[in-house]
């Protein structure tokens, strides 16, 4: 199962940083925005979005991270911690789109560094398809910083809850509050006891990556390039561990949101075409018009507790729920030749059903422009997806909107060998970066 440890990171002098945690922090980088990027480079001259997203053309901005990152390791910026640690982070939130006075929500969870083995090993899983353009950019930061920058997220397996006493035992370090209105509190777990307790905890269970496929492929490849470099590095070096956040993912609190599919430059386009077209494999309860995002989100959650459900919402101010026909359900995703060739287990999702039920077949929208963003964007915000949709000068050709795929569902796909269209699940809120960092020196060990 599992092989995980403590880290022992170099971590900000929170000293030689003024305006304390939040200035120094950064979401992960792939959620960056230019704009955004300008600002959390404004903040202070060393917030990490400096390393993680580098300035400069082409691949010189790579060397520019690397010499950044030795450089404030010479300054003492960034300096090593004294002996390995967890480190708990609490993050209580409002889920997005919700009402800034309800109760918050918290996400417990841990840093803590993962062996890096392949998936074909079993032990870590993932649930989405992967691009290769990310892990290119990816490979060349982890190459001229010799870092791990930023965790990746998964979830492990524990029901019975069998860790919190252990997780309950942390030194608080410092809290901040981010401009989304999460509030993190970061604190250290070094009691030897509590450490051996989560460490043979987790080594009961397999892994499921949340978020950061691209980061832990990476990783991967760049450990078996240091290996074969450095033949003579330690079965514990530094390069052939992740740096992780990892959550129990049999926590009844952990929620995870969807990410809707905004349909944009097709050739042409019919919302009645569209309509009809997919009775053949659903059942159409359409909307009163000009329904707006909650309505439509909530004949959705009612029929989901039907079946696979999907929406979907046009220019023009029409909306429809489509549910998967009831009537041999089964014999229909058998005959549907698209779907007929996907496993069981990924024909009764939602985001398959709309992937390889009705993008490809339907709108003609092939995996390879999938992959490419063709004709998609990925929204995660429905009101504000749908305003844009139906504004004047509309944005898009149709808007579908999805029900959150179960984290046990998402782990179902998962164990079963398979992987699910990508970006089929919204983990909020994000990670930050910036809170520690794992070197990936091969004559280090951890």
């Amino acid at each position: 199962m599992a092989e995980i440890a403590p880290l022992t990171p170099l971590r900000y002098d929170l000293s030689r940083v003024p305006g304390g945690l939040g200035t120094i922090i950064a979401p992960p980088y792939d959620v960056i925005s230019p704009e955004e990027r300008a600002v959390l480079a404004a903040r202070d001259p060393h917030n990490v979005v400096h390393l993680i997203l580098p300035e400069g053309e082409g691949d010189t901005k790579y060397a520019h991270a690397g010499e950044l990152f030795a450089k404030w390791q010479a300054e003492r910026v960034l300096v090593r911690d004294e002996e390995p640690a967890f480190y708990r982070l609490d993050q209580r939130f409002v889920p997005p789109g919700g009402d800034a006075g309800a109760p918050k929500l918290l996400r417990r969870g841990f840093l803590a560094l993962v062996r890096l083995v392949p998936f074909s090993a079993r032990v870590v899983l993932p649930h989405e398809r992967t691009l290769s353009g990310p892990k290119e950019d990816r490979l060349k930061l982890f190459r001229a910083t010799r870092a791990n920058l930023s965790p990746g997220f998964m979830l492990y397996r524990d029901a019975r809850g069998e860790l919190a006493p252990a997780l309950a035992e942390a030194e608080p370090i410092a809290e901040t509050r981010t401009a989304d209105g999460v509030e993190h509190a970061l604190a250290k777990i070094r009691r030897p006891e509590a450490v051996r307790a989560i460490v043979e905890g987790i080594a009961r269970s397999t892994l499921l990556i949340a978020d950061g496929h691209h980061r832990y492929e990476t990783a991967v490849r760049h450990a078996e390039e240091v290996s074969a470099a450095h033949a003579g590095a330690g079965p514990r070096a530094e390069h052939r561990f992740f740096m992780t956040f990892l959550v129990n993912g049999d926590d009844p609190d952990l929620v995870v949101f969807p990410t809707h599919r905004h349909v944009h430059s097709l050739a042409s386009f019919s919302f009645d075409a569209l309509l009809r077209d997919v009775r053949a494999l659903f059942e159409v309860q359409e909307l009163p018009q000009g329904a707006d995002a909650p309505a439509i989100l909530g004949a959705l959650s009612r029929a989901g507790s039907r079946g696979p459900s999907l929406a979907a919402a046009s220019r023009d101010g029409r909306a429809a729920v489509l549910t998967l026909r009831a009537d041999g359900a089964d014999q229909l995703l058998e005959a549907h030749t698209t779907l007929g060739r996907q496993p069981a287990v990924l024909r009764r999702t939602d985001v398959t059903l709309l992937h390889t039920g009705i993008l490809e077949p339907v709108l003609g929208i092939t995996p390879a422009a999938q992959a490419a963003k063709t004709n998609l964007w990925y929204p995660q915000n429905a009101a504000s997806a749908l305003a844009e949709l139906r504004a004047p000068a509309g944005k898009g050709d149709v808007l579908f909107l999805m029900n959150a795929t179960p984290v046990a569902q998402v782990r179902s796909v998962a164990e079963a060998g398979e992987v699910m269209p990508q970006k089929s699940t919204f983990f909020y809120p994000k990670v930050p970066t910036g809170l520690a960092i794992h070197t990936l020196d091969p004559e280090r060990s951890i």
